[in-house]
């Protein structure tokens, strides 16, 4: 019986139950635990899991002990950096690798999210000094459309029809990024799921993420290009990190999605329109044009 058959058979109560005496445990321990030095931070739906699955390949990269996306520093900030830190590997165990490998290995999580959040980049910038932080992007007119397609699958979207959600989206997010800055406390249903056009204006996000950590400490890759090439977009992300390459990887796409609503040739006009401003900003983030756009 293959891991993921097995995990499908536990009842979805005692997953539950397992995972919060885990991460009871992981925050009780949580001062012999290492914080990561790298953060996959989006974009949604642009292929995180799968940069993630790949980096996690790696010898010297520490994944969150209990899954992926530990979403402190957008939803869950109220936990505390306790409750963060014990998501991560033991600095025993990290030690145990650096004498194995001669690396000193960098802990890393992945939270879409993060790069949208009004005051994410400001909270981990604080707290994770030095932290560095990835970005992937893609279309953005397919973006949205997979972003709609993903939402309505989890059932978190009740307008099945990407272009009635996309009407929907101005009315929905009106005044929303203000009372998040402005309530650290409070929580927007809309804001995390429903920005299908907004979370396409890249460099919207990107510019001031990096006067939050630095621009030197932000890389930003072309999915596209992951995709069709990926040894090279690995190998780019590796020098970002300093590390060499080290072991076999397999790559793969993940969580991709059918599109059960159909998007009118004049919409997709549209938002590629649209998107034309953003997408030439994006150039000097990539080194070159969009590989949406050659």
């Amino acid at each position: 019986m293959s891991q993921r058959t097995l995990r499908e058979r536990i009842p979805s109560q005692l997953k539950a139950v397992v995972g919060h005496s885990s991460r009871t445990f992981g925050r009780l321990t949580a001062s012999s635990r290492i914080l990561p030095g790298l953060l996959i931070c989006g974009g949604q739906r642009c292929g995180t899991t799968s940069l993630y699955r790949a980096l996690a390949q790696h010898p010297a990269i520490l994944k969150p002990v209990f899954h992926k996306g530990v979403h402190y520093f957008d939803t869950d900030y109220d936990k505390g950096m306790s409750w963060y830190r014990g998501h991560f590997p033991t600095q025993a165990a990290s030690r145990r690798i650096a004498d194995h490998t001669g690396l000193a290995p960098i802990g890393f999580e992945s939270s879409p999210y993060y790069l949208y959040h009004p005051l994410a980049a400001t909270r981990f910038a604080r707290d994770l000094p030095g932290v560095k932080v990835i970005v992937l992007v893609r279309d953005p007119v397919e973006r949205a459309w997979s972003h709609h397609a993903h939402e309505v699958a989890r059932g978190f979207e009740p307008i099945a029809d990407f272009e009635e959600a996309v009407a929907a989206e101005e009315a929905r997010l009106a005044g929303k990024e203000e009372r998040l800055r402005a309530d650290p406390s409070l929580y927007d249903f809309d804001h995390q799921h429903h920005a299908y056009t907004a979370r396409g204006r890249y460099t919207d996000y990107l510019e001031p993420l990096a006067e939050q950590v630095g621009r030197d400490k932000v890389l930003v890759l072309d999915s596209g290009e992951f995709f069709s090439r990926p040894e090279d977009a690995f190998e780019r992300v590796l020098r970002f990190l300093g590390l060499p390459w080290l072991g076999e990887f397999a790559f793969a796409r993940h969580n991709a999605r059918g599109r059960p609503s159909p998007m009118s040739a004049a919409l997709r006009e549209q938002l590629t329109e649209h998107y034309g401003p953003y997408d030439e900003r994006l150039v000097e983030w990539l080194g070159g044009v969009p590989s949406w756009r050659r």
